[in-house]
């Protein structure tokens, strides 16, 4: 069972609506920062401090390629959100509008 500090730090990462919209994004699947920046159309620092803070939540998990980080979902140990992540917007069209082949990322 989830306590309640967990409970609460979880929600205040929810709060955010940039941070909201980034894990609707990856729930889709795997994205790099410069899909993000560009989805987002913020700035990549702005991006980078808001996976930060997801990743220190345990919401998302990085994996690095080459010199390329990427980030996906961390959710298999909250199943208190699945049925959340169930009713998060579909991202997909926008997704898979954009790859890293068309910013020249990531190669």
């Amino acid at each position: 069972m989830t306590d309640i500090e967990q409970l609460s730090e979880v929600c205040k990462l929810l709060g955010d609506k940039m941070r909201l919209t980034i894990l609707s994004l990856l729930k889709e699947r795997e994205l790099c920062v410069y899909e993000l920046v560009e989805l987002l159309q913020t700035s990549q620092p702005n991006v980078s401090q808001h996976m930060r803070k997801l990743k220190a939540g345990g919401l998302v998990k990085e994996a690095k390629k080459s010199q390329w980080v990427f980030y996906s979902l961390n959710i298999e140990d909250k199943p208190f959100l699945n049925e959340f992540f169930q009713h998060l917007p579909s991202q997909k069209e926008k997704v898979d509008a954009i790859s890293c082949e068309d910013l020249n990322c990531c190669d």
